[in-house]
């Protein structure tokens, strides 16, 4: 009987869990940041009001915001401490004000209503905690109540021109804060109003795409939970279709972008990650996200730089060098990065997601603290530290990439990738990776040849390096995927079965059992200047 590699056997001796996760890697700092990520992660975790902990946003931001911490942070957080998350939800429905506006934050102080600042559409958080916590109907009928309530008070409010859209009446709408998007126009809304807008600006209010975009999402996931309790959800459809219909007026068919539209009807030309906002909301198919890659995501004179992805279009002469100051115009900011994957993986570009974030990894690894922004020439740590959307992006990297994923929809991700070396720093050679599911204690050991998987301490599935396996939640194989740029070729061992394959970038080649069954997938795009 052959001994456990190193790098598993010290995962097994490993005494530091994240909920029913361990990790462990040898050959580079990657294992002591994970590490770092857990510790500081639980100190994001405390009561805000009453004695029931929630995530914080961490850093300078002493308390949870809507636009992050309730919504893509709580969701990555999610497959470890799903308490926390549920009880972050409904802490914000707690607070929903009489007329049905959510806070746009909760801090020790009291609720803040002075914005709306969304960004992940919370309706979709919302149906994944449900998928992923034991379809708790009463979490579910109170959070669809309180979003209901919220989305009529949008409606009402924020869509002054009437076509189903959502307004920008101020910069802290959206977050983007230093944006030449919103340049002469207020940062807050009159009085602290989210009903108003300065009538003096001559601007507004902006028809806003990421806006729009999040709302048309999240009225299809109201319908898909209006649906689970029983109620119709077509008025949610509905909704959702005239949502759509008004992001229409945003988008330029010339540069296949989207932009604000002023109060004059003017588009607002700022290349921003607005783009990378609307696709992370399902919009669009998949053809146009190919598009999206080649000419904006993927090229290196707009948004793909030595350290992806920027926060503004590189060639923009407004582009912000200062990376240690809370910006939006131009710097890396990881609240990009950790909504990136709902935009690529939804559209099935999985290698091209593993290699942008690849020299992320390699910076974060080494950066010793977890700031809100770096710089996208350097990769080194910018502004503000112990910022939970930077500890939670490592975390989710990590599973994502090297370790094994729980999905809403049942599915378990083992994916044997190790980090790239982008430049001249160490990150890992071997890593090792354990979370146990409905009792069962599932180990993936990943190198630059192979990746084997563990059932319960036995060896179930062996691959070759570059593939991502696709199983039930009981380990049962049903899928494999292509995560690099270059076709990976070699002999699975799954189950007692040998299955000789080859995939491409991207491709997806469904089983049952040995037996092939489909083959899919878009093709990998490829960065260019």
């Amino acid at each position: 009987m052959s001994h456990p590699a190193p790098v598993l056997e010290r995962l097994r001796a490993s005494s530091v869990r994240l909920g029913d996760v361990r990790f462990a890697a040898l050959g580079g700092p990657l294992e002591a940041a994970w590490r770092q990520a857990v510790d500081e992660l639980a100190r994001c975790i405390l009561p805000l009001d009453g004695d029931v902990p929630v995530l914080n946003e961490g850093g300078v931001y002493l308390g949870s915001w809507v636009e992050s911490t309730a919504t893509i942070n709580a969701e990555v957080l999610d497959r470890f401490d799903p308490v926390v998350t549920r009880d972050t939800h409904l802490q914000f429905a707690a607070h929903q004000r009489d007329d049905g506006l959510l806070p746009y934050k909760l801090t020790a102080d009291g609720a803040g209503y002075a914005q709306i600042q969304m960004v992940t559409p919370f309706a979709r958080s919302v149906w994944h905690h449900y998928l992923l916590g034991g379809r708790d109907r009463g979490y579910l009928a109170a959070m669809y109540a309180a979003l209901a309530r919220h989305d009529a008070w949008l409606a009402a409010h924020r869509d002054t021109r009437g076509t189903g859209g959502v307004e920008a009446f101020c910069t802290f709408d959206t977050g983007h804060d230093r944006s030449p998007r919103f340049w002469g126009v207020p940062d807050q809304t009159p009085g602290g109003d989210a009903a108003a807008f300065d009538p003096e600006s001559g601007v507004l209010p902006f028809l806003a795409p990421d806006l729009t975009a999040n709302v048309a999402c999240q009225r299809a996931y109201l319908a898909r939970i209006a649906e689970e309790l029983g109620e119709d959800p077509a008025p949610w459809r509905a909704k959702a279709a005239a949502s759509r219909s008004a992001l229409e007026a945003c988008f330029d068919e010339t540069d296949g972008c989207w932009y604000d539209v002023d109060a004059a009807g003017h588009h607002v030309r700022v290349q921003s990650d607005v783009l990378m906002r609307v696709l992370a909301c399902e919009v669009g198919d998949r053809e146009f996200f190919t598009s999206s890659l080649e000419r904006y995501l993927l090229n290196s004179r707009k948004f793909f730089s030595a350290y992806p992805f920027t926060s503004l279009a590189l060639d923009d002469p407004r582009f912000d060098h200062d990376f240690r100051a809370n910006s939006w115009g131009g710097p890396v900011n990881f609240l990009t990065l950790i909504r990136a994957p709902q935009a690529f993986e939804h559209h099935g570009h999985v290698a091209e997601l593993a290699f942008s974030l690849m020299p992320v990894v390699a910076a974060v690894a080494r950066m010793g603290r977890f700031p809100q922004v770096m710089s996208p020439w350097t990769g080194e740590p910018g502004y503000t530290e112990q910022y939970s959307p930077a500890i939670l992006w490592l975390i989710d990297t990590v599973e994502r990439l090297f370790g094994i994923l729980p999905r809403p929809d049942g599915e378990l991700w083992f994916t044997g990738l190790v980090p790239r070396r982008v430049d001249h720093h160490d990150v890992a050679d071997e890593l090792a990776y354990e979370r146990t599911v409905d009792g069962v204690r599932f180990e993936l050991v990943n190198t630059n040849t192979e990746a084997i998987a563990y059932r319960d301490g036995r060896e179930f599935l062996r691959m070759p390096h570059g593939l991502r396996a696709i199983t039930d939640r009981a380990g049962r194989l049903t899928a494999l995927v292509g995560m690099t740029a270059r076709p990976v070729a070699g002999s699975v061992h799954v189950a007692g079965e040998e299955l000789a394959v080859k995939l491409a970038g991207n491709e997806r080649l469904d089983l049952d059992g040995p037996r092939v069954v489909g083959r899919s997938g878009p093709g990998v795009v490829l960065p260019r200047a």
